[in-house]
């Protein structure tokens, strides 16, 4: 469900009555305008004995509409445990234990910092430690200004630089595209410092972007108006066993590196992309399609975490990325339910079953018993 305006006692008061059954969870995904006191809410809840856990995101998604302001209510059953790790702008983290029992699945459904400097390392610790034995889905909260604050909450606290795991049992199936497509490449990010891109083939970063972008569209990109022009021009990086994963530029500096949302190893063989709206849209029908064809059993809940960034591409026209998407589940789902986040990157099992933290991409995750 979606409320808005809302204010934190209406809130609070709409969830007392909003009753859960005995398994069940709420997952709060709130957009960042809205007006709701966190901190307070979650004292409310705690006095309260509700459980609760959720993000703040640029913006929020419910029933194939997406909304800059409130909160998205969702109950999510067959909450195992809820986890927060953080010192994600530190080296070392530590990742909680979690015993698998077997013969049953579970999915990590996974909120981070999306402006913290170690998500890509945090990831590989977390599928250091449970592997490919579980499902992963989430994304990056935060705010589209890159103005690092708190943005991840439970009823421990509210936090930034950190990333909450909250472990479900369920079975998901998951869809994951992007659509977008090589322009010029290969290219080789040969110098770079966690999600810093400080040189291209050896020359500086934003000098190879700028002129690859200049001769492809006629536009000379700047610090300016950076923004404005990259949200179409995003790195590829190359992946044997799938589609490349999209490192998203978001800002350069005075010593002509690249700041992106999201890790680029040094040496990573890279792409420049290009973005076309037919195929962004036709790539979030594909990621419907993958995962409900995958479902084996009656789905009690859908998940869609999609890129901040494909709206400011897409414009007016992200509306039918949305409207692709229920099209396709309700092919087969008799009621979607469809709720989620528009994020800082995004979070999933991926090809093979390994674990990947995206930029600019579709995923849709049906969770089901």
């Amino acid at each position: 469900m979606y409320l808005s305006p809302i204010n934190t006692q209406d809130l609070y008061q709409f969830l007392i009555k909003e009753k859960l059954h005995e398994n069940e969870t709420f997952c709060l995904y709130f957009s960042e305008k809205s007006n709701v006191e966190i901190a307070d809410l979650i004292k409310l809840l705690n006095k309260s004995e509700i459980p609760f856990f959720g993000a703040i995101f640029p913006a929020v998604i419910h029933n194939g509409e997406h909304y800059d302001n409130g909160v998205v209510i969702s109950k999510l059953k067959n909450v195992v445990s809820t986890h927060l790790v953080q010192g994600l702008d530190q080296n070392k983290m530590t990742i909680p234990e979690f015993k698998i029992a077997p013969n049953k699945n579970y999915c990590a459904l996974t909120f981070v910092d999306g402006l913290a400097p170690n998500i890509s390392l945090f990831l590989s610790e977390m599928y250091d430690k449970y592997g490919k034995s579980i499902s992963y889905l989430g994304g990056g909260a935060g705010s589209l200004s890159f103005v690092q604050k708190p943005c991840l909450f439970f009823k421990d606290g509210f936090f930034d630089n950190a990333a909450l795991i909250v472990i479900v049992e369920t079975q998901v199936s998951l869809g994951v595209t992007h659509g977008w497509k090589k322009l010029k490449g290969p290219l080789v990010a040969t110098k770079t410092n966690k999600n810093v891109i400080e040189e291209i083939n050896w020359e500086p970063a934003f000098l190879v972007y700028q002129k690859y972008i200049l001769e492809d569209s006629g536009k000379e990109i700047t610090k300016d108006n950076f923004f404005s022009i990259a949200k179409g021009y995003p790195f590829g990086m190359h992946k044997d066993y799938a589609e490349c994963i999209v490192r998203d530029p978001i800002a350069t500096d005075e010593n002509n590196r690249l700041v992106c949302v999201g890790e680029v190893p040094e040496n990573t063989v890279l792409d420049l992309l290009k973005g076309e709206q037919s195929a962004l849209i036709n790539a979030a029908e594909n990621a419907a399609m993958i995962s409900r064809s995958s479902a084996s059993s009656e789905v009690n809940n859908v998940i869609l975490i999609d890129c901040i960034s494909r709206t400011l591409f897409l414009e007016d026209h992200f509306s039918k990325e949305l409207a692709v998407i229920g099209r396709e589940l309700k092919k087969s789902i008799k009621n979607e339910n469809l709720t989620g986040a528009l994020t800082l990157g995004e979070i999933s099992s991926y090809g093979n079953g390994n674990l990947e933290f995206f930029n600019k991409t579709t995923v849709v995750g049906l969770f089901h018993e």
